[in-house]
């Protein structure tokens, strides 16, 4: 055991991994960037209204002090000194709005999720107001003015919700993504807590600048929104506080980039024009512009990629965002019942190996890039009687695949170099028919670590690089080699365009569904609004016949 010991007794570094679907805590070592251990919690997330998403605050910080002492436990069996832990990294689910009373420590009100379109109306009032010639919000930001960040949630919980507005007024307010959230309660809360914030997160707030990389007066006052509520921006890799309580007391939160960012430091994409996607709750494919910003004309975003310390340059990306991927796996497990577990989604696809002409659009959150189509809802066409749950499972993995392959193309022309390769991570990436599917699709190898936990490695390799720590180099001759397994298109190019055309004519189909009145009200009889299960429970019960809803192939 002595020995086992000594093989990573070097410096290690914790992860906090906070995404929509569940949270995590990973411990890896410094030097070889070899995962030790980690534990994982599923969260819930709350729909209180059609296109509502909402998760509660507190679950997630208690997942994250839940996820850390597990895995110290788990440590501790493997005779893993704990106190070698030097420093922690956090990435987190972006965009998703939290406003709490800095004096309880309590939420104002739950976590607006990313997904969430309750914002629509608000989107479209602010539009008006922005000149046709001087889109000042995307020129100094980077976005689309789009229910998808920050300022329109605020903004929301600003106009709605009066717990949030007398906190504001009695100045006990503080505002922030899930990092802040998470950053200045694990430091102390309402003990000196530390409100702070990263230019990764910050740049997906819509009130922020990414040329100045600071909080820009005139968005917030476009936006309503009072500047002494924000949290302080720093850069992705310095150390913010220390942690206040739990196993881990006293050490360092040193790192922090957006789950996103996280992912592209931790597949080493230091290079202008290296890419990666990242496949969970949704889909992002960002490609490393370097330290220029490069502003898309096919619908994708502009954002900040990472400062890996307060001294260092800035670096930016093109991404490409796709609203579900993961989540119609989720979907299909918990609102329709077509399979028991999410991995099980493999095994029904791989029974069939073809969709039969089936397409599946889901378009739960309307369309993000490149369309930025919010009138958009799920659909799945090209039903026949032959159809059975096993065609709807593979066609919900070619949705994610195809969905990629518009971001990609979006990508390829903006960048005018097509990507030779795709880098993938991810937990959706496990999935060895989706990983074909993709390369088919792409017409590309596909490419993925061994190692899938990219996320989490960013958000560690960034925190034991920081001034102080200084346990992890991140000079390019002393990175660790990533063996990887590789996926090559086994169809001919021509069947790749005939399946990816008749895609894109069931995304025109999705289009156009809902009305801004429609989407707010909620009003299940607006027959425009009506979810998606509705559709597919009636063909289905219509073409297909109930035994294939009730677990029968």
């Amino acid at each position: 055991m002595a020995a086992a010991n000594k093989a990573v007794l070097g410096p290690l570094v914790g992860a906090v991994d906070q995404g929509t679907s569940s949270t995590r805590f990973l411990v890896f070592n410094s030097k070889t960037a070899e995962l030790l251990s980690h534990h994982q919690v599923e969260l819930k997330q709350e729909f209180p209204k059609e296109g509502w998403v909402e998760q509660d605050p507190k679950e997630i910080l208690n997942s994250v002090y839940e996820c850390i002492e597990k895995t110290c436990e788990k440590l501790g069996q493997l005779n893993i000194d704990i106190s070698n832990i030097k420093a922690i990294g956090v990435s987190n689910q972006r965009e998703t709005t939290v406003v709490w009373d800095k004096l309880t420590g309590e939420p104002l009100y739950n976590a607006v999720v990313w997904l969430d379109l309750r914002t629509q109306s608000t989107v479209e009032n602010l539009s008006k107001r922005i000149p046709g010639n001087n889109n000042f919000v995307k020129s100094k930001t980077g976005l689309p003015l789009s229910t998808y960040f920050s300022a329109v949630k605020l903004r929301w919980l600003l106009d709605n919700v009066r717990k949030v507005q007398k906190a504001v007024e009695e100045e006990r307010a503080l505002f922030g993504t899930v990092d802040s959230w998470l950053i200045w309660c694990l430091t102390g809360g309402a003990n000196g807590g530390v409100h702070c914030t990263d230019v990764t997160n910050a740049s997906r707030t819509m009130l922020f600048n990414i040329h100045s990389l600071e909080w820009d007066k005139e968005l917030c006052e476009f936006f309503e929104i009072p500047m002494k509520i924000l949290p302080n921006v720093r850069s992705s890799s310095e150390i913010y506080g220390l942690m206040k309580a739990g196993a881990l007391e006293g050490v360092p939160i040193s790192g922090c980039l957006g789950d996103q960012s996280a992912a592209l430091v931790g597949q080493m994409c230091f290079q202008d024009g290296q890419a990666k996607n990242t496949y969970g709750t949704g889909c992002f494919l960002l490609c490393n512009t370097g330290r220029k910003c490069v502003f898309s004309e096919h619908g994708l975003l502009t954002t900040v990629a990472y400062k890996l310390g307060r001294d260092k340059p800035v670096y930016y990306a093109l991404e490409g965002s796709v609203a579900i991927a993961g989540a119609v796996v989720r979907w299909l497990r918990d609102n329709l019942g077509i399979i028991k577990t999410s991995e099980e989604i493999e095994k029904l696809a791989k029974e069939v190996g073809t969709s039969y002409g089936c397409y599946f659009v889901p378009a739960f959150s309307g369309l993000y890039a490149p369309y930025w189509e919010p009138s958009a809802r799920g659909i799945i066409c090209g039903l026949t009687q032959f159809t059975n749950r096993c065609h709807i499972a593979f066609a919900a993995l070619e949705a994610v695949c195809f969905q990629t392959r518009e971001i990609l193309d979006a990508m390829n022309r903006d960048c005018g170099m097509p990507l030779r390769h795709l880098q993938v991570d991810g937990g959706m990436t496990n999935n060895k028919i989706l990983m074909q599917l993709q390369a088919d699709i792409l017409y590309i190898p596909v490419v993925k670590p061994s190692m899938p936990e990219t996320t989490a490695l960013g958000a560690a390799m960034a925190a034991g690089a920081a001034e102080g720590v200084g346990v992890w180099s991140l000079d390019p001759e002393d990175l660790s080699a990533v063996t990887v397994e590789r996926f090559e298109p086994q169809i001919n190019a021509e069947e790749s365009e005939i399946r990816y055309s008749t895609w894109k004519k069931a995304v025109m189909k999705s289009m156009g569904w809902v009305t801004t009145q429609s989407s707010e009200s909620g009003d299940p009889s607006i027959f425009c609004s009506l979810p998606l299960g509705f559709f597919i429970v009636s063909s289905m019960v219509m073409l297909i016949g109930a035994r294939y809803l009730s677990g029968m192939p």
